[in-house]
């Protein structure tokens, strides 16, 4: 086994840190403080083609796989997790519909524009009454006038309301059913739900933006609740069949959980060099912090999780490259991480003490930033129901 990066990776991920050192982290806090999304500083990464590095060489992407957004994810997410944040669902669930799914005039329409950094893409899923239960959404999608009227409410939306936003994908119920039961298979049938993915773009009459959400943490990134009323869109917005939305959605789900993975691992890695740099600055009781046994062993069992949540998430990337069953993987690693990256954050806290507790800290953001990981792309206790449920129907099964 080899695990050493290929040496394109590397020097992209040098110069990811570069970046990060220079255009991110020295104004990271003040974005923080003041709220504001950085969309020149999403440019500027498009400018490097970090925008559309799983996009497609022929649509204006790099194409260049799991792995090397991983390493890139490592070092954008380490100096700022809300501009990461807000990376991930453009690169991930935001254009994966259209790249998997998509007409090529669709893909050419929509997707080529988010890996020029032009425009940024949202993904429209959880609702105000549906959050882990996908098939529970109300949002509904019904034919008309040679295209689909769409009435409904999206919550928790990231990215939608910026001043780079190209529209929304989201999903919507197509048919109730004849009698009105979901036949669980996930995508519709004979006796079930029908769900179909629509693109809404920016602009479109009866699409409006709720106001901006005030979170816990990822202060600097765009979520609030999208509002769709008699919102009428041309046939070809459909993407993919009508009837198989959900499963559609289930299968880009994968992959965003490997970026998530990925975003927690940046996190708790940041977390574990701001703790070893504040035990070898810190005296008490005339020695450094470091010195003492309790901080120690904290900073040991911080850097051995790291690690072992960097094989989680390398091994789930290289899985996808090498187009090998990984939705297990995908699970186990952002499970793992979310919560290495909580563990940290805490940790490292803890050791800076009060000086961790202040918002001039840096440490304060990034535990701020934490808890979300736990929650988005599916929360920890879905990744453990399909973890589970792959132990007894293989590793390919979707969840």
């Amino acid at each position: 086994m080899d695990f050493d990066l290929p040496d394109e990776t590397r020097a992209l991920q040098r110069m990811c840190r570069d970046f990060a050192d220079r255009e991110i982290r020295p104004y990271a806090a003040e974005w923080s403080e003041t709220e504001h999304v950085p969309t020149g500083t999403y440019k500027k990464m498009g400018e490097l083609g970090l925008m559309g590095m799983l996009v497609e060489e022929r649509y204006g992407g790099g194409d260049a796989g799991f792995v090397a957004y991983v390493a890139a994810m490592e070092e954008i997410g380490r100096a700022d997790q809300s501009l990461a944040s807000g990376w991930n669902a453009h690169s991930t669930i935001a254009s994966l519909p259209l790249a998997t799914f998509g007409t090529e005039e669709q893909t050419q329409r929509w997707r080529a524009p988010g890996a020029a950094a032009t425009h940024r893409g949202a993904v429209g899923l959880p609702e105000p009454t549906a959050g882990s239960d996908a098939r529970g959404i109300r949002t509904r999608a019904v034919r008309a006038d040679g295209g689909w009227l769409i009435n409904g409410t999206k919550m928790f939306i990231t990215t939608a309301g910026t001043d780079m936003s190209l529209g929304v994908t989201l999903l919507a119920v197509t048919d109730d059913g004849a009698d009105g039961a979901d036949g669980g298979n996930g995508g519709g049938g004979a006796g079930g739900k029908r769900f179909g993915t629509f693109f809404v773009p920016d602009g479109t009459a009866g699409y409006e933006k709720g106001r901006r959400l005030r979170k816990l943490g990822w202060h600097a990134c765009d979520t609030r609740e999208l509002v769709f009323t008699d919102c009428w869109i041309p046939d070809d917005h459909l993407i993919g069949d009508d009837g198989n939305g959900l499963k559609q959605f289930m299968q880009v789900l994968d992959p965003g959980r490997i970026s998530v993975a990925a975003l927690a691992l940046s996190l708790a890695s940041a977390a574990l060099e701001m703790a070893v740099r504040h035990s070898t600055e810190r005296e008490q009781f005339g020695r450094r912090i470091g010195d003492f046994q309790a901080v120690g062993h904290k900073l040991a069992d911080m850097a051995t999780e790291v690690e072992a949540a960097r094989a989680l998430v390398y091994r789930a990337a290289w899985l996808a490259d090498s187009g090998r069953p990984y939705a297990q993987a995908a699970a186990m690693a952002k499970l793992y991480a979310s919560e290495v990256a909580n563990r940290c954050a805490r940790d490292s806290v803890q050791i800076h003490g009060g000086y961790g507790y202040i918002r001039e800290s840096e440490i304060s953001r990034f535990y701020a930033d934490a808890k979300i990981l736990e929650i988005g792309e599916g929360t920890n206790e879905v990744q453990r129901n399909v973890i589970a449920r792959t132990l007894t129907t293989g590793p390919g099964a979707r969840g």
